[in-house]
């Protein structure tokens, strides 16, 4: 999601499903965004290092070299809302191509047209199609545009959307067969010091009300992301606190009500996939 401080979402009105996930499943509330402005957190949540990117300019100034996620996991893919093709590495519209990291690497451009794909919308489209079909790939990176991710529009508007298509995820056969993990959270904050920001946790191994106060930043998600997938740490990583045993997989965790799909907190964990989904662009893990 997007530029939004930590106090905008949690105990706000304006986010009542974001605070539900966060009473009802994991979060994480030291959380923090390594940098100002967009484009290099999204770019250090995917290779641990911002590349010395201090703007949100596009991959033609900024064509990296550097490996990323997406090269460690080649089937790993991108679903950017409203782009209107594979790896468009241009503005157009309501999609920002500052949000969509997968465009940047140059070793990785013939996956990138591959795999970096529009998402379509909540109930139709690739990511809907791969959700329903339980096809999700070993990671996603999922990105809202700039409406739903809050940065154009309000709050409100942006929680009403995760409202609507994280059920539908946790609802799909890979999070039912513990497949998967969904983690929640924004590129930077809206300016307050210390540049944290919300993350909470969806997973079948997660207690319900689970909440962390370790130091967790981008390079935190990156990690756990890389020690769920089974592939070396990445920079900035490899000296970032893990999240994994911060939300831990409970026994028989009771079933929390109120919130679409987190119920399923209880099934088998199977975890070998990792869903990225962000309000400016973030669900991860």
């Amino acid at each position: 999601m997007e530029n939004k401080n930590y106090s905008s979402i949690v105990g706000s009105s304006a986010a009542p499903y974001e605070n539900q996930i966060a009473q009802r499943c994991g979060l994480a509330t030291n959380y923090h965004a390594v940098s100002h402005p967009s484009l290099p957190n999204y770019v250090a949540l995917v290779s641990g290092g911002t590349q010395g990117i201090t703007d949100d300019n596009p991959p033609s100034s900024h064509p990296l070299t550097a490996n990323s996620l997406f090269q460690q996991v080649p089937a790993s893919k991108g679903y950017e809302e409203s782009m209107p093709s594979n790896c468009l590495l241009t503005d157009s519209g309501q999609y920002a191509v500052r949000h969509n990291p997968y465009a940047y690497f140059t070793p990785i451009r013939t996956q990138c047209q591959a795999r970096d794909v529009p998402m379509g919308t909540g109930s139709s489209g690739n990511f809907h199609n791969d959700v329903v079909a339980g096809t999700l790939p070993p990671f996603s990176f999922v990105t809202p545009n700039l409406c739903n991710d809050m940065h154009d529009c309000s709050v409100a508007t942006g929680d009403a959307y995760l409202a609507n298509l994280v059920p539908t995820i946790i609802a799909g056969p890979d999070y039912q067969q513990g497949l998967l993990a969904i983690v929640i959270t924004f590129d930077e904050n809206g300016g307050a010091s210390g540049n944290q920001v919300y993350c909470s946790v969806i997973s079948p191994f997660t207690t319900p009300g689970t909440q962390s106060s370790t130091n967790f930043t981008h390079y935190s998600l990156l990690r756990t992301t890389e020690e769920i997938l089974g592939v070396p740490f990445l920079v900035g990583a490899s000296s970032a606190a893990s999240m994994r045993s911060a939300f831990p997989r409970a026994v028989e965790p009771p079933q929390p009500a109120g919130v679409p799909g987190c119920s399923q907190c209880r099934a088998r964990l199977g975890l070998n996939r990792s869903f990225t989904a962000n309000a400016d662009g973030a669900c991860s893990s």
